[in-house]
């Protein structure tokens, strides 16, 4: 098996981002990985190489799917705005006006837009979990209804990491009575034709890669003293671990079939491509309308911009996008919008090139600032469709 073979295509003028992918495979240690591009409904870059199962030796193949980690919340996010659109949900409503449970413990006051944007500091759940129990959405839903927001500040800085899938999905199950999963699969996945599930169907567990540790994974977290004697960070990221160094419960198929809408997405760079093509160009694509350029706009509007001093990152967000910080986590693109996810993948809408991009891998890595490797790929789309652009003499 020839672990730098790069299959797949990339439009003319595009030539640079392949040999990003190559390097990547070359010089950056990646494993496996595909990136896609997608501009104005055409695909223009599509590739994908290296390895899916280190231990099975199988090769990354054209229809590999990947677990996205984060990149879910930019899926959750559209479907809060699809029901916004359709008026069924306020943007500022309380969340007990659609969940009455959830006003329990003085949570009354709590508005969608907190929820959505990781303002409603409940970043973690205080009841102690197991692996399984991360995998009912439903119970989880209800034990964040149950318990009260935390009194202790940095919460309400603090990132959402699974309960903002939780929160909002469950947003989503009492205004329409359909899971976050069915919901999506109903009305974006199916419309726009893509390969993409929060709850992947059973007969598809063959095609999902399998995700590996690279070497320095951890560097950035946190100790046993410092988890142990702060229980909000406890609560926050490590109820329970959700990367233990001995195993990667996200490789089990138990986990690929549940609905984890904080984390658990299973796609392919190729439909969240395409899936941002369409939020790049306002809510259209091939003549598919799946909401608003106005109820879109207010989606990626500025709703937080803060330091996350358990995360220690700075952070923005819109409602439920991830938006652009100094660091350009998203790309070269200054009005980007998506989401990234744990280990390094990369999905974002770049309006201003009216293109979607997507970054998916199986190597967790845990880099101090944005991952090299996303960050060589869309350098170089960033350029190739700059560049296409000047060309046509589009001033995007």
């Amino acid at each position: 098996m020839d672990t730098l073979a790069v299959g797949g295509f990339v439009a003319p003028g595009f030539e640079s981002v392949r040999e990003a992918f190559l390097e990547n495979l070359r010089d950056r240690g990646e494993l496996g990985a595909a990136f896609a591009v997608v501009r104005d409904d055409e695909p223009v870059v599509d590739i994908w190489g290296g390895i899916a199962d280190r231990a099975a030796g199988r090769p990354w193949q054209a229809d590999t799917l990947q677990v996205i980690f984060s990149g879910t919340k930019g899926m959750v996010a559209l479907c809060l705005l699809l029901l916004v659109d359709r008026g069924a949900l306020e943007l500022d409503a309380p969340v007990a006006r659609y969940w009455p449970e959830f006003a329990a413990r003085g949570k009354g006051h709590l508005r969608v837009c907190e929820v959505a944007s990781h303002r409603a500091s409940l970043p973690g759940i205080r009841e102690p979990l197991t692996h399984e129990d991360i995998l009912d959405d439903v119970r989880m839903a209800e034990l964040l209804a149950q318990q009260p927001a935390e009194t202790d500040p940095r919460a309400a800085c603090a990132y959402h990491a699974l309960t903002y899938g939780w929160l909002c999905g469950e947003l989503v199950r009492r205004i329409d009575g359909r899971s976050i999963g069915r919901f999506f699969a109903d009305e974006v996945a199916s419309p726009l034709e893509l390969e993409l599930w929060i709850g992947l169907p059973e007969a598809l567990e063959p095609r999902v890669s399998q995700l590996a540790y690279a070497s320095g994974w951890g560097s950035r977290g946190w100790s046993a003293e410092e988890l142990a004697g702060d229980e909000l960070l406890d609560r926050a990221v490590n109820n329970p671990p959700l990367f233990p160094p001995e195993w990667i419960p996200w490789n089990r198929p138990r986990w690929h079939r549940a609905e984890v809408p904080g984390a658990g997405g299973i796609g392919s760079a190729r439909a969240l491509a395409r899936l941002y093509s369409c939020l790049a160009a306002g809510g259209t694509l091939d003549g598919i309308r799946l909401l608003s350029p106005g109820t879109l706009e207010r989606g990626r509007q500025t709703l937080s911009r803060r330091w996350d001093p358990l995360a220690r990152a700075d952070q923005a967000f819109g409602f439920g996008f991830e938006l652009q910080t100094a660091s350009q986590p998203l790309g070269p693109a200054p009005d980007a919008f998506g989401h990234r996810g744990a280990g390094g993948s990369t999905h974002c809408a770049w309006p201003s090139l009216r293109a979607g991009v997507s970054y998916a891998m199986n190597l967790m890595r845990d880099d101090a600032e944005a991952d090299p490797r996303g960050q060589a790929l869309m350098r170089a789309a960033h350029g190739a469709l700059t560049a296409a652009a000047r060309r046509n003499g589009d001033r995007g």
